[in-house]
């Protein structure tokens, strides 16, 4: 029984009249090589195409169909409404888009003031560490507690601090300080903004600090010493030197802080409950509320796909802006 030979390398010549050899087929290992990167970055794909991608589908799906508790148990069978429950949502006259306007607004401003705050905070804790001084490493661990406690622990805290009676921010406010005339209510009415936008920052400003912290350990120290011998003083430090050289990571935490507000759904939730006061209502708890609470499911995916479309304009214009700035600083 005779067996097949190994494929060998044709002969051809070169320049000079010489044979030489050319592999015919790739090396299996090479081969491999190549691979094996597409093959472990896989088990990541798939999740992430049944994570998001598929949710994502779905729900733009469901936008274009009359989706109520009719039709629940098969949202297959609901009928095709195309563009109506789009019309729904824009129509600022009607009730359902004037209450999407109103909460729209609210979570812009809340937006601004809580990451504005988480970064002001943020960079304030991480320059004023930078000094060594006893205790530090202690204080900085302090300083992450409230990022790495759960959500929701944290929060039903702080439910437990605005209680109108027996709450602990009346108790200094009120009992202790003698700031408030009476006990405030801080879960409903107009307190109830002020009440998310302190459990808000309280709760974010330790991740800009970590990122902040971690962008000035690439400063060089030289330049501080060097700004010190020319006279320069702290805020001209910080204005010419700490600022300036934060900008790309400042970029990013802004973006990202930015992104993870606009979209806070927990921390309303576990403060408020199923319906949030007026003054607190969040684009995100809006949609829950439209979707799961009146069961029009249909209008509540059409403001989901509307509030996508709105992060991925500001997004791209973000990025647009911030890479013409730093081209322009290059120059």
């Amino acid at each position: 029984m005779t067996t097949a030979a190994p494929a060998e390398a044709a002969p051809h010549k070169n320049s000079s009249g010489s044979a030489e050899r050319t592999p015919r087929f790739r090396r299996p290992g090479r081969i491999r090589r190549i691979a094996l990167p597409y093959l472990l970055l896989l088990p990541a794909l798939i999740l992430e195409l049944l994570v998001h991608l598929v949710p994502m589908v779905i729900g733009i799906v469901m936008s274009f169909k009359e989706l109520t508790q009719f039709h629940i148990r098969d949202w297959g069978t609901a009928p095709w409404t195309g563009l109506s429950n789009y019309e729904v949502s824009v129509d600022f006259d009607a009730p359902v888009g004037e209450a999407l306007l109103h909460s729209f607004f609210v979570t812009v401003a809340f937006t601004l003031l809580s990451v504005g705050l988480c970064w002001l905070i943020g960079t304030a804790a991480a320059i004023y560490m930078q000094d060594t001084f006893r205790g530090r490493g202690l204080l900085r661990a302090l300083f992450l507690v409230p990022y790495a406690l759960p959500v929701y622990a944290a929060v039903i805290t702080w439910v437990f601090m605005f209680q109108h009676d027996n709450g602990l921010v009346n108790h200094v406010l009120h009992d202790q300080l003698g700031i408030t005339d009476k006990p405030s209510f801080w879960l409903i009415g107009d307190n109830s903004f002020v009440a998310l936008l302190v459990v808000s920052v309280w709760k974010g400003w330790p991740f800009a600090f970590l990122i902040v912290m971690a962008g000035l350990q690439n400063i060089p120290k030289e330049q501080y010493e060097a700004a010190a011998l020319d006279g320069a003083g702290m805020w001209q430090q910080i204005r010419r030197i700490t600022l300036p050289s934060l900008r790309p990571v400042n970029q990013v935490l802004v973006l990202v802080l930015f992104l993870w507000t606009f979209n806070d759904f927990n921390t309303p939730y576990v403060l408020f409950g199923r319906t949030a006061p007026q003054a607190a209502d969040l684009i995100s708890v809006h949609i829950y509320q439209a979707s799961f609470v009146t069961w029009n499911f249909g209008t509540g995916s059409a403001m989901s796909v509307l509030l996508l479309l709105f992060l991925l304009v500001v997004t791209g214009v973000y990025l647009l802006l911030t890479s013409r700035g730093r081209k322009t600083a290059d120059v």
